[in-house]
């Protein structure tokens, strides 16, 4: 295996990790809320909380792994989402779970920056789109696809608690490998040969060689159009994914009368359809791009994904809703909104390729800010009508505005090479 994907396998190993842990406590709701006599509304709160820690540590953790490289970043936050899983049993109640999982977001929001930046100091641009759907779609998709039927398993031979302790170890398994394998770049890579970083260079502009940055600038950040519109589709289609990661198992159970490990069977079906989705859009990004070499064909991939998204729960609201036709929908959902999994991540290098850690940071605050919102806002309704019916009228709804906003009003950026902006003439 050539050394530029070995490491991307390693990004890949925490990504599963990640989101088996931040998901776990869906499938332990049932016996934490009876154990803790926590209510609907409180168990929405205590899922919000764990975005409340990764939203502002992703506004953070971007510019730390610019500055200071991914891998002494991602190894630390393992270590403290390690240790956050270790202490959930011992949490104690309502307010004892929110500071967990706080902690928990913290450690885990270096995540996405830091492969970003991997992905762009290791991948020529040609390779990045299927790898960057690996990590952002396929990995997460995979890991929940595969998750619940673990989660699951792990509850009822181990109870919950067990369940957050044999986690934490998988996080620490994972850092004694990253500690002598996860490099910044091929130039601090040893065992990465001579060949295979020339060919990885080729693929390059200006800059991205880097495993760290000297120097942080916030403005041409936030002066990006595109990015902010990139951030408004991550809010919408994270709207839809937290409130199914952390509510499609008690809306199974509560719904159609689903014992825990049916639940666990039947949760697969959405995000197999999220791998699905994960792999036709790092064909479709790469495919696309190498024909127009327009970077707005992403943001038409990613707005017509979360177009068919939205569309696909309107069934729910306006037909009598049976266990099939709710798998259905959902999944057909979940698999769209997929499609977009590695896409954000191509933009956020295409707007900063000197600081994808920082945009990714940014898009991933976005998508943490919806995760905030999102479980508590269903935690809400379902407390209040004892139906999920709102729920989905909200994520259709954010789904069309986004899908708009990327199709009518991104613009194509301008593109300056290497060679030439040292062609253009400098005046003294």
């Amino acid at each position: 295996m050539k050394t530029r994907w070995f490491t991307i396998c390693i990004v890949l190993g925490l990504v599963l990790v990640n989101y088996i842990d931040r998901s776990a406590i869906s499938f332990a709701a049932t016996p934490i809320r009876e154990q803790f006599g926590i209510s609907a509304a409180e168990y929405g709160i205590i899922s919000s909380a764990f975005s409340v820690g990764y939203m502002i540590f992703a506004l953070l953790s971007g510019p730390l792994v610019d500055r200071f490289g991914s891998r002494k970043v991602l190894i630390w936050g393992m270590l403290v989402w390690a240790v956050s899983s270790a202490l959930t049993p011992a949490a104690g109640g309502f307010m004892g779970l929110i500071l967990v999982r706080i902690v928990l977001g913290a450690g885990e929001a270096p995540c996405f920056p830091a492969a970003t930046r991997i992905a762009s100091r290791w991948l020529p641009a040609q390779e990045r789109g299927k790898a960057l759907a690996l990590v952002g779609g396929v990995a997460v998709s995979g890991s929940l696809l595969i998750g619940g039927p673990i989660l699951t398993q792990l509850v009822s031979l181990t109870g919950w608690m067990g369940m957050f302790w044999i986690l934490a170890a998988a996080g620490v398994l994972w850092v004694l490998i990253a500690v002598p394998y996860l490099k910044n770049s091929p130039s601090e890579a040893a065992f990465c040969s001579e060949e295979e970083r020339a060919f990885i260079k080729s693929g390059q502009t200006e800059g991205e060689d880097t495993g760290r940055e000297e120097k942080m600038e916030w403005g041409p950040i936030l002066r990006n159009r595109n990015l902010w519109i990139v951030g408004l589709g991550y809010f919408a289609w994270g709207f839809m994914f937290w409130a199914f990661m952390y509510w499609l198992p008690q809306y199974l159970q509560a719904g159609f009368g689903l014992s825990l490990k049916a639940v666990g069977a039947f949760s697969v079906a959405p995000w197999a359809a999220g791998v699905v989705g994960a792999l036709v859009g790092g064909v479709l990004v790469d495919r696309i791009y190498k024909r127009t070499q327009q970077v707005r064909s992403r943001f038409t991939i990613i707005g017509v994904a979360l177009l068919l998204a939205g569309a696909s729960l309107v069934p729910l609201l306006i037909m009598p809703v049976t266990l099939t036709l709710a798998l259905v929908c959902i999944s057909l959902g979940v698999g769209f909104g997929f499609i977009t999994g590695g896409i954000w991540w191509v933009a956020s290098i295409d707007a900063a390729p000197k600081q994808p850690g920082t945009a990714a940071g940014f898009a991933d605050a976005c998508f943490a800010l919806s995760g905030i919102i999102a479980p508590s806002v269903m935690g809400f309704i379902v407390s209040a009508s004892g139906s999920y019916t709102g729920g989905f009228i909200i994520m259709a709804v954010l789904c069309v505005i986004a899908a708009a906003a990327l199709l009518f009003f991104t613009k194509e950026p301008v593109r300056v090479t290497a060679d030439e902006e040292l062609s253009v003439p400098t005046h003294g």
